[in-house]
């Protein structure tokens, strides 16, 4: 069995990258990508670490992307093994970042290996884009490197992103969209007087609850073919001044919507304004919005990763929206077709996170056979 894919996910799994400091994960990877041809470009931004490399200048471009950097560990005390020692036991690799995502980046580089060996004069170009940024704020990664190459018209093709994804066994989910999410802070205002004397004042909780029942029992959207239906849902209510005696003067509610493709930022804005001004609310409402949906239907791309999958695995593989935001959300910007595809997402962010050994070569095929369906003519 050819251990260098499991061998360079050790190597990675050992840096202790946690957000942004990439630990010098990227260093790791530019050394092998140098030696098959890549021309690397390092982008750092802020105190982050980027890099963009590509082989070839003809179309079409694919791109596999992810991120060198992980979440804490949280209590140390409570792994089975030291977090940032790759520890092979019961046939599981642990370690921080073993499935979100150092085994991907290590199956990118290894595939991307193995291919150009066998293919050393294929068509199209081959990129990777990593940082350092995913876990975090994610303001000076992907978005940034995105940035600079859409002003300079690098466009993509096809993108890989190298997210965790599989939900019950490995190859049975492949995310070719996600939900895009919308954020308000909603202040309404009122009259704050002695509890005692309500006439004297105006309670912004009690105003606001009429609209806040409209708004929760509102239907969206219908979601599409793809996916869900969009929802808007409370996270946080702060009011009162803390004593039991006092009408509050304000009420602050923050909000967010999840929204998919079958609904605009600015409808929602504006279906959200329209109810509060129907219940003739005083109010101060602002907006943030950090990620777009996006989406790649069924074709070429979803085509060329679900016969890999079912060629290295036998599984037929579910596309799937589901989920919170992923770098893809800046990528498809400058590609029309992402998709992500990567290991079990059943241990990521936690405790003695891992990954099967028996998936990690799977992982590298997948990647690998990808490439064979976009790259070489049949």
């Amino acid at each position: 069995m050819d251990n260098s894919t499991l061998e360079l996910a050790k190597a990675l799994i050992a840096r202790r990258s946690l957000t942004p400091d990439d630990a010098g994960c990227q260093e790791i990877l530019i050394e092998r990508l140098e030696k098959i041809g890549f021309k690397i470009e390092r982008m750092r931004f802020g105190e982050v670490d980027n890099f963009w490399a590509r082989r070839g200048d003809s179309k079409p471009l694919i791109c596999f992307a992810g991120h060198t950097d992980v979440v804490p560990t949280g209590p140390v005390e409570k792994w089975g093994s030291e977090p940032f020692t790759p520890t092979i036991r019961d046939g599981m690799l642990y370690g921080r970042g073993s499935a979100d995502m150092k085994t991907s980046l290590a199956a990118f580089v290894t595939a991307i290996e193995e291919f150009v060996a066998a293919h050393s004069g294929h068509a199209g170009s081959i990129a990777l884009l990593v940082t350092s940024d995913e876990e975090g704020i994610a303001v000076d990664g992907t978005e940034k490197v995105v940035l600079a190459l859409q002003a300079r018209n690098e466009l993509l093709d096809y993108c890989i992103v190298g997210e965790p994804t599989c939900a019950d066994k490995f190859g049975d989910t492949i995310k070719n969209g996600r939900r895009g999410s919308l954020s308000g802070t909603l202040t309404v205002k009122g009259i704050q007087c002695h509890i005692a004397y309500p006439h004297l004042g105006r309670n912004p909780i009690h105003l606001a609850a009429p609209a806040i029942a409209e708004l929760a029992a509102t239907t969206w959207d219908t979601g599409n073919e793809y996916f869900p239906p969009t929802t808007w849902q409370i996270s946080n209510i702060h009011g009162g001044t803390g004593a039991t005696n006092v009408v509050p003067g304000t009420v602050e509610i923050q909000f967010n919507f999840r929204f998919s493709t079958a609904s605009a930022v600015e409808d929602l804005k504006t279906k959200v304004h329209a109810i509060l001004d129907k219940h003739g609310l005083d109010y101060d409402l602002e907006w943030s919005l950090s990620g777009k949906p996006y989406l790649t239907p069924r074709g070429n791309l979803v085509d060329a990763v679900a016969q890999a999958i079912r060629s290295t695995t036998g599984v037929e593989a579910e596309l799937s929206t589901s989920g919170g935001t992923s770098d893809g959300r800046f990528i498809a910007d400058i590609c029309p077709q992402v998709l992500e595809i990567g290991p079990l997402n059943a241990t990521i962010h936690k405790i003695d996170e891992c990954v099967a050994v028996a998936d990690i070569e799977p992982l590298k095929e997948i990647y690998r056979q990808t490439l064979v369906n976009l790259l070489v003519k049949k």
